[in-house]
Protein backbone atom coordinates (compact mmCIF):
# COMPACT_ATOMS: atom_id res chain seq x y z
CA UNK A 1 0.00 0.00 0.00
CA UNK A 2 1.19 3.35 -0.79
CA UNK A 3 -0.26 6.67 0.05
CA UNK A 4 0.49 9.94 1.98
CA UNK A 5 0.76 10.14 5.53
CA UNK A 6 -3.03 11.62 7.36
CA UNK A 7 -3.03 13.96 10.29
CA UNK A 8 -6.27 14.23 11.38
CA UNK A 9 -6.35 17.15 14.18
CA UNK A 10 -9.42 18.15 16.30
CA UNK A 11 -10.70 21.71 16.40
CA UNK A 12 -10.16 23.86 19.51
CA UNK A 13 -11.70 24.61 22.71
CA UNK A 14 -15.54 25.99 21.95
CA UNK A 15 -17.88 27.43 24.66
CA UNK A 16 -19.95 24.43 24.46
CA UNK A 17 -17.18 22.29 24.90
CA UNK A 18 -16.12 24.00 28.10
CA UNK A 19 -19.70 23.48 28.94
CA UNK A 20 -19.55 19.82 28.42
CA UNK A 21 -22.80 20.82 25.56
CA UNK A 22 -23.60 17.97 23.21
CA UNK A 23 -22.55 20.42 19.87
CA UNK A 24 -23.21 17.69 16.79
CA UNK A 25 -23.19 20.02 13.62
CA UNK A 26 -24.85 23.64 15.79
CA UNK A 27 -21.59 26.23 13.81
CA UNK A 28 -20.21 27.06 17.51
CA UNK A 29 -17.09 29.14 16.91
CA UNK A 30 -13.75 28.54 19.15
CA UNK A 31 -13.70 30.41 22.04
CA UNK A 32 -10.58 32.46 23.19
CA UNK A 33 -9.00 29.60 24.28
CA UNK A 34 -9.48 27.54 21.20
CA UNK A 35 -8.03 30.36 18.99
CA UNK A 36 -4.89 30.22 21.41
CA UNK A 37 -4.58 26.35 20.76
CA UNK A 38 -5.23 26.41 17.29
CA UNK A 39 -2.90 29.01 16.90
CA UNK A 40 -0.29 26.96 19.16
CA UNK A 41 -0.70 23.52 17.71
CA UNK A 42 -0.45 24.90 14.05
CA UNK A 43 2.76 25.98 14.76
CA UNK A 44 4.00 22.50 15.31
CA UNK A 45 2.08 20.92 12.28
CA UNK A 46 3.63 23.20 10.08
CA UNK A 47 7.40 21.78 10.30
CA UNK A 48 5.64 18.27 9.43
CA UNK A 49 5.48 20.80 5.62
CA UNK A 50 1.96 19.71 4.80
CA UNK A 51 1.12 19.24 1.01
CA UNK A 52 -2.74 19.92 1.98
CA UNK A 53 -5.13 21.22 4.21
CA UNK A 54 -8.65 19.46 4.39
CA UNK A 55 -11.10 20.46 6.86
CA UNK A 56 -15.22 20.09 8.26
CA UNK A 57 -16.99 22.95 7.19
CA UNK A 58 -17.80 23.68 10.44
CA UNK A 59 -16.62 26.95 11.83
CA UNK A 60 -14.33 25.54 14.68
CA UNK A 61 -12.92 23.09 12.43
CA UNK A 62 -12.65 25.54 9.46
CA UNK A 63 -10.75 28.36 12.28
CA UNK A 64 -8.62 25.42 13.19
CA UNK A 65 -7.45 24.72 9.71
CA UNK A 66 -7.28 28.58 8.94
CA UNK A 67 -4.64 28.47 11.77
CA UNK A 68 -2.31 26.55 9.79
CA UNK A 69 -3.23 27.87 6.18
CA UNK A 70 -1.88 31.00 7.63
CA UNK A 71 1.69 29.26 8.45
CA UNK A 72 2.13 27.33 5.24
CA UNK A 73 0.48 29.46 2.65
CA UNK A 74 -2.06 26.47 1.78
CA UNK A 75 -5.63 26.68 0.89
CA UNK A 76 -7.94 24.91 2.63
CA UNK A 77 -10.31 22.36 1.11
CA UNK A 78 -13.61 21.88 2.76
CA UNK A 79 -15.28 18.29 3.10
CA UNK A 80 -18.88 18.36 4.69
CA UNK A 81 -18.49 14.70 5.45
CA UNK A 82 -16.18 15.40 7.83
CA UNK A 83 -18.54 17.08 10.24
CA UNK A 84 -19.47 16.10 13.58
CA UNK A 85 -21.95 13.54 14.42
CA UNK A 86 -25.67 15.34 14.00
CA UNK A 87 -27.25 14.69 17.05
CA UNK A 88 -30.34 16.71 16.31
CA UNK A 89 -32.76 17.74 18.86
CA UNK A 90 -29.82 17.23 21.52
CA UNK A 91 -27.47 20.11 20.39
CA UNK A 92 -27.26 22.10 23.35
CA UNK A 93 -28.09 19.95 26.07
CA UNK A 94 -24.91 19.09 28.88
CA UNK A 95 -24.37 15.53 29.13
CA UNK A 96 -25.94 15.62 32.67
CA UNK A 97 -29.57 17.15 31.51
CA UNK A 98 -29.12 14.51 28.34
CA UNK A 99 -29.04 11.56 31.35
CA UNK A 100 -31.75 13.41 33.36
CA UNK A 101 -34.27 14.11 30.42
CA UNK A 102 -33.88 10.75 28.49
CA UNK A 103 -32.23 7.96 30.78
CA UNK A 104 -33.33 5.06 28.90
CA UNK A 105 -31.53 6.22 25.62
CA UNK A 106 -28.58 7.30 28.60
CA UNK A 107 -28.39 3.48 29.56
CA UNK A 108 -28.83 2.15 26.13
CA UNK A 109 -25.96 4.35 24.92
CA UNK A 110 -23.92 3.39 28.11
CA UNK A 111 -24.77 -0.45 27.37
CA UNK A 112 -22.65 0.17 24.10
CA UNK A 113 -25.96 0.73 21.55
CA UNK A 114 -25.54 3.05 18.87
CA UNK A 115 -29.27 4.97 18.67
CA UNK A 116 -29.79 7.51 16.72
CA UNK A 117 -28.78 10.68 18.26
CA UNK A 118 -31.79 13.47 18.52
CA UNK A 119 -34.37 11.13 16.91
CA UNK A 120 -33.66 12.89 13.79
CA UNK A 121 -29.77 12.72 13.67
CA UNK A 122 -27.19 10.46 13.12
CA UNK A 123 -25.80 6.93 14.40
CA UNK A 124 -22.18 6.74 15.17
CA UNK A 125 -21.72 3.62 11.88
CA UNK A 126 -23.31 6.65 10.10
CA UNK A 127 -20.90 9.17 10.66
CA UNK A 128 -18.02 6.87 10.83
CA UNK A 129 -18.73 5.19 6.91
CA UNK A 130 -18.45 9.53 5.94
CA UNK A 131 -15.80 9.73 7.90
CA UNK A 132 -13.71 7.05 6.71
CA UNK A 133 -14.69 8.27 2.99
CA UNK A 134 -13.54 11.59 3.13
CA UNK A 135 -10.21 10.88 5.13
CA UNK A 136 -9.58 8.53 1.69
CA UNK A 137 -10.69 11.53 -0.49
CA UNK A 138 -8.04 13.60 1.44
CA UNK A 139 -4.74 11.38 1.51
CA UNK A 140 -5.49 11.37 -2.54
CA UNK A 141 -4.55 15.40 -2.88
CA UNK A 142 -0.98 13.98 -1.53
CA UNK A 143 1.47 12.42 -3.14
CA UNK A 144 3.16 9.51 -1.65
CA UNK A 145 5.21 10.13 1.40
CA UNK A 146 3.55 13.74 1.72
CA UNK A 147 1.08 15.01 4.36
CA UNK A 148 -2.16 16.12 4.53
CA UNK A 149 -3.78 17.66 7.74
CA UNK A 150 -7.17 17.04 8.02
CA UNK A 151 -9.40 19.19 10.75
CA UNK A 152 -12.22 17.36 12.33
CA UNK A 153 -14.09 16.68 15.05
CA UNK A 154 -13.67 14.14 18.01
CA UNK A 155 -16.16 11.90 17.70
CA UNK A 156 -15.91 11.90 14.07
CA UNK A 157 -12.23 11.57 14.16
CA UNK A 158 -12.26 8.77 16.66
CA UNK A 159 -14.76 6.63 14.81
CA UNK A 160 -13.81 7.30 11.31
CA UNK A 161 -10.13 6.26 11.64
CA UNK A 162 -11.10 3.49 13.70
CA UNK A 163 -13.21 2.29 10.45
CA UNK A 164 -10.13 3.16 8.50
CA UNK A 165 -7.84 1.10 9.70
CA UNK A 166 -10.16 -1.61 9.83
CA UNK A 167 -11.41 -2.02 13.21
CA UNK A 168 -15.08 -3.68 13.88
CA UNK A 169 -17.22 -1.10 15.40
CA UNK A 170 -17.12 -3.31 18.92
CA UNK A 171 -13.71 -2.05 19.41
CA UNK A 172 -14.24 1.49 18.86
CA UNK A 173 -14.77 2.35 22.00
CA UNK A 174 -10.97 1.11 23.01
CA UNK A 175 -9.78 4.45 21.95
CA UNK A 176 -10.44 7.59 24.25
CA UNK A 177 -11.87 10.87 23.26
CA UNK A 178 -9.22 13.29 21.84
CA UNK A 179 -8.39 16.51 23.39
CA UNK A 180 -9.02 19.90 21.84
CA UNK A 181 -6.32 20.27 18.65
CA UNK A 182 -4.70 17.27 19.69
CA UNK A 183 -4.42 15.03 16.54
CA UNK A 184 -3.75 11.02 15.20
CA UNK A 185 -1.52 10.18 12.74
CA UNK A 186 -2.15 7.56 10.15
CA UNK A 187 0.53 6.12 7.91
CA UNK A 188 -0.12 3.26 5.57
CA UNK A 189 1.55 -0.07 6.11
CA UNK A 190 1.91 -3.38 4.45
CA UNK A 191 -1.66 -4.60 5.12
CA UNK A 192 -3.70 -1.29 4.89
CA UNK A 193 -3.75 2.01 7.78
CA UNK A 194 -1.92 1.74 10.68
CA UNK A 195 -2.31 4.44 13.80
CA UNK A 196 1.17 5.64 14.72
CA UNK A 197 -0.08 8.32 16.98
CA UNK A 198 -3.01 8.94 19.19
CA UNK A 199 -4.21 12.11 20.82
CA UNK A 200 -0.86 13.90 19.66
CA UNK A 201 0.24 17.37 20.63
CA UNK A 202 3.97 16.80 19.84
CA UNK A 203 5.58 16.08 16.15
CA UNK A 204 5.46 12.53 15.83
CA UNK A 205 9.22 10.83 15.63
CA UNK A 206 10.09 7.78 13.96
CA UNK A 207 9.06 4.32 15.73
CA UNK A 208 12.68 2.23 16.38
CA UNK A 209 12.31 -1.28 16.65
CA UNK A 210 8.80 -1.31 15.47
CA UNK A 211 7.11 -4.52 14.61
CA UNK A 212 6.03 -4.27 11.00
Amino acid sequence: MTAGRLVVWRHGRTGWNFADRFQGQTDIPLDEVGLRQAEDAAARLAALRPAAIVASDLRRAAQTAAALARLTGLEVTYDPDLREIHVGSWAGLTKVEFAARHPDLHARMEAGEDVRRGGDGETVAEVAERAEKAFRRATELVADGETVVVASHGLATRVGVARLVGLAPAHWDAFGGLSNCAWVVCEPGRRGWRIVEWNAGTLPEPVLSDDR
